[in-house]
């Protein structure tokens, strides 16, 4: 029996891209709010007997993930096979050790409790730093979309003589990755970090290759910090041509998007895992193969997972 895909407000294009590549049945999820804030669901479309995907994108979790629990718990109550989410963007992977007394390791508890109500997990290019990957937070089966191949394709296609630049060292695979995919040079950058909004990028010496054309990758671009500190260096290293920015996960806090072009970057691509003006490289193959991975494993209990049925 097909999946069948449920989409929760906000996700409605990347669902219908999913749909096509996975051949999964359209679901109907009822999700409104009352006049005091709380939620309303109602699944139109049964549940009984199939397998559940849920497609809802983690950005701005807080005002998000009651829904994603409610339409599971709904799900499973009304006799669902299995219940996954799809989250292409996952939030709370952030604080992942307690750096001052008193701190809550939230991406450990959000883990506990995501893992508590679903079945399997699927995301694309979570933000691991101390974490070695979701299996060690997380207690269900998960899969990992890269976007990495996409973002390939999109730089071969719309990109004149590429350099593919990672911001720091964390990027140094994923930027040789991608270069090598878009048979093009790349160079890393080295980034101290000193806040939030407080990025710093060493001087960086590029040679022959300053008549390229720059392209700054970055998985998260929240604040563009990063990026925009990273363009004001390759602008001093003497690069002829204006910078390409791509970025996977497009959360653009505050003036983020108006800065970065201020900034002076001639082009903006992100991928469709949050949606956003700037989304140009659809991951959905990927996101559709992780899918069907995660859905082809034998389900093994968790032990300790009290799910509530």
């Amino acid at each position: 029996m097909t999946p069948l895909l449920y989409t929760l407000p906000g996700n409605e294009p990347l669902a219908a891209a999913l749909l096509r590549e996975l051949g999964a049945e359209a679901g109907t999820l009822e999700v409104r709010r009352f006049p005091d804030g709380e939620s309303y669901l109602r699944l139109h479309t049964s549940p009984a007997g199939r397998e559940v995907v849920l497609v809802a994108s983690l950005d701005r979790p807080n005002e998000k993930i009651l829904d994603v629990y409610f339409a599971a718990t709904l799900a499973r109550e009304l006799g669902a096979r299995r219940v996954g989410l799809v989250a292409p963007y996952l939030a709370y992977l952030r604080q992942d050790a307690r750096f001052r007394d008193g701190e809550a390791i939230t991406s450990v508890h959000f883990a506990r409790w995501l893992s508590g109500f679903l079945d399997w997990l699927v995301t694309v290019d979570p933000h691991l730093h101390r974490h070695p990957s979701l299996d060690a937070v997380y207690g269900i089966p998960s899969a990992v979309a890269s976007a990495a191949p996409a973002m390939a394709r999109w730089i071969r296609a719309h990109v004149a003589e590429p350099l593919v630049i990672g911001p720091d060292a964390e990027s140094a695979p994923w930027a040789a990755r991608i270069a090598a995919a878009a048979d093009c040079p790349h160079r890393v950058l080295e980034k101290r970090r000193h806040g939030d909004r407080d990025v710093e990028i060493a001087p960086v010496e590029l040679g022959a290759w300053r008549t390229r054309t720059p392209v700054l990758i970055d998985d998260i671009v929240s604040t563009a910090r990063t990026l925009i500190a990273a363009i004001a260096q390759l602008r001093a290293a003497g690069m002829t041509r204006a910078p390409v920015c791509v970025g996977v996960h497009a959360l653009f806090a505050g003036d983020a998007l108006e800065a970065l072009r201020a900034a002076g970057a001639a082009l903006i691509a992100t991928c469709n895992t949050v949606s956003h003006a700037t989304n140009a490289i659809d991951i959905s193959a990927e996101l559709a193969a992780a899918v069907r991975d995660v859905l082809g494993r034998r389900q093994v209990p968790t032990p300790g997972i009290d799910r509530g049925q």
